[in-house]
């Protein structure tokens, strides 16, 4: 079986005005995999896509780490303490950083929530479009609690109104208008996304991962647009180093953005394993397409870990 820890954020401090950034620092990353190798074997990535039939039967846990969005800190505060312990991991990103120069909107997302009252956010969301568009149904409510579990609720619903809901044109005039506000973007680039020398050094090392081009929920797009989102990464990671065992992290990983026929299309162009943010160890059943993390306060070491 196979059980994948999922991080993002990885920084010394966490101090915010409003909480919106979370992660582990590295002393707690360094504790955590510590703890994750009393409860079973990491594995490399050429183990992962070379033998996952045979681990995904296995009876013995196999553990492999991931990390989302291409954060600079991932390189030099995760990555050292990974090497420390001869453990490699899959750094996934999104090629829009690069090629556009552009902040992802789930990070302006982040930004402005650490220095701006969720009510204020609201307030101008509601500002724009008709209400059916930027209010929750009650069942959404409930999907957003549920995906946001580490979430107070009504941060749990502002995340899935500005990740699921809004459409894109009323997002980007909130967010991008509360985010020049607040921030210089290209500073945000060159302190938030790795280098291009490091993107180079983990493709080396085959350990770079497609985590699409602009970090949208693939599931609520055409077919086109889905298959766009990926190539355009996909081409940029090979720029780097050709890898013929690239995988692909679906952003937001919620059964709405992993929705068909986002895993076909990944398959269509190359990629043999993908990664959802459904819960959960993955056995002979799973989907290698599809296969399920844990974020890490889930497992052990994790702030919400429950034995």
């Amino acid at each position: 079986m196979l059980t994948v820890c999922n991080f993002h954020y990885i920084r010394t401090n966490f101090e915010k005005p409003y909480p919106s950034i979370f992660g582990v620092t590295p002393i707690e990353f360094d504790n955590q995999i510590k703890e994750l190798k009393e409860i079973g074997e990491f594995i490399s990535i050429d183990q992962l896509v070379n033998n996952i039939d045979e681990i995904l039967v296995d009876t013995k846990n196999h553990l492999l780490i991931t990390f989302d969005d291409g954060l600079k800190e991932q390189f030099e505060l995760a990555l050292p303490i990974l090497e420390k312990n001869n453990i490699e991991a899959l750094f996934f990103i999104n090629s829009m950083n690069y090629i556009e120069k552009k902040v992802s909107m789930v990070h302006k997302i982040h930004l402005v929530r650490s220095e701006i009252n969720p009510i204020t956010i609201l307030s101008e969301v509601k500002k724009v479009g008709a209400s059916e568009r930027n209010e929750l149904t009650s069942d959404e409510m409930i999907k957003a609690v549920k995906h946001y579990r580490y979430d107070d609720e009504q941060s749990a619903h502002l995340k899935y109104l500005l990740n699921f809901k809004l459409p894109k044109k009323d997002l980007e005039l909130v967010i991008n208008s509360l985010f020049e506000t607040y921030f210089n973007e290209l500073e945000i680039i060159n302190s938030l996304y790795m280098t291009n020398n490091q993107l180079n050094y983990l493709a080396q090392k085959q350990m770079l991962g497609n985590h699409t081009h602009s970090h949208l929920a693939l599931g609520l797009l055409n077919e086109e647009q889905i298959e766009n989102e990926i190539f355009k990464t996909k081409s940029f990671i090979q720029s780097f180093q050709k890898n013929t065992n690239l995988a692909i992290s679906y952003p937001y990983g919620s059964e709405e953005a992993c929705q068909d026929p986002v895993t076909e299309i990944a398959k269509q162009l190359g990629h043999k394993i993908g990664f959802s943010m459904e819960r959960g160890t993955n056995d002979k059943t799973a989907n290698k397409l599809l296969l399920k993390r844990y974020s890490s306060n889930d497992l052990p070491g994790g702030k919400n870990y429950i034995e």
